[in-house]
């Protein structure tokens, strides 16, 4: 699987030959104000790898992501995952369908966003799209933890704000699993970004300083209403990059550090996106056949 996935992102390289105009976020678990844009369809395919505590083993979870401008104001994503364990097995963990809602159309000095999710998934999911609660146990194998399925609703207030050229972003986590009788979990993501550059090049080129966009984001749990606070709880800091590869296609990556010692030691993510604009027009005029 990972060497499909990497000879995936090198042809990707290869077929994106169209300058660079657009700038994606670098953030993987940070979510910013901004939504796709309205009937875009961007297609992203993200993995997750773990180097675990000693006496664990190293896990890589994939996942694919579709997200679709429905509105201005509104963005959905459905998402399909898995997780692979070295000396286990691997298998498929779940989905997830995700909506954002922007109710303030106009850029603002801080811009709220709502999110609302719905996950059903099985306890061996570790994409770590989002951390809440306390640490997980890592420890049982995978043929136990698909056995354990969870329905779980997740919300966000999402707070980004644009000061010249940073973009500074708050999320403010909320999840309820649906299956087990564990309270509400909390939990927390910030990030901070800028452009390499605002200037750009006088002639075209992919690696232009102003393709690129730096910056970190800390997340972590914040324990649940049985128990909240930071005791037992994981977190992390992660230095994150993107690189605008073309016009519709983007690659960021990230190196995260646990932070407490219930964390894994070391989280490494890869994604790659590409943009179908005007995706639903073209398939309202298919189906309206013009």
């Amino acid at each position: 699987m990972r060497s499909s996935y990497l000879a995936f992102l090198v042809l990707a390289l290869w077929i994106s030959a169209i300058p660079s105009r657009a700038q994606e976020a670098p953030y993987f678990v940070t979510y910013d104000h901004q939504l796709e844009e309205p009937r875009n369809l961007e297609i992203e395919t993200q993995i997750t790898t773990g180097i675990p505590r000693s006496g664990q083993n190293t896990f890589f979870s994939p996942y694919m992501e579709l997200e679709y401008g429905t509105t201005a104001w509104w963005t959905t994503e459905f998402y399909l995952e898995g997780q692979g364990t070295s000396g286990d097995s691997g298998l498929f963990t779940g989905w997830r369908l995700e909506n954002r809602f922007r109710p303030l159309a106009r850029e603002h000095w801080i811009n709220p966003v709502l999110y609302f999710e719905y996950e059903n998934i099985n306890e061996a999911s570790r994409i770590l799209k989002e951390i809440v609660g306390n640490s997980p146990e890592l420890n049982e194998p995978n043929d136990e933890l698909r056995e354990h399925h969870a329905h779980e609703l997740e919300a966000k207030l999402i707070l980004s704000s644009t000061v010249h050229d940073w973009n500074i972003s708050e999320n403010f986590i909320v999840e309820k699993n649906l299956s087990e009788s564990e309270g509400f979990e909390f939990g927390y993501a910030l990030g901070v970004s800028r452009p390499l550059s605002r200037i750009a090049s006088s002639k075209s080129c992919r690696f232009c300083r102003e393709n690129f966009v730096a910056g970190f984001e800390m997340y972590g749990g914040l324990g649940s209403t049985l128990g909240v606070g930071l005791h037992d709880t994981t977190h992390y800091l992660a230095p994150v990059i993107s690189w605008q590869v073309s016009d519709n296609s983007s690659i960021r990556f990230s190196a995260g550090a646990g932070l407490t010692d219930t964390s894994n030691p070391v989280i490494l993510r890869v994604g790659y996106s590409y943009e179908i604009r005007g995706f639903g027009n073209k398939v309202a005029r298919l189906l309206g056949g013009k």
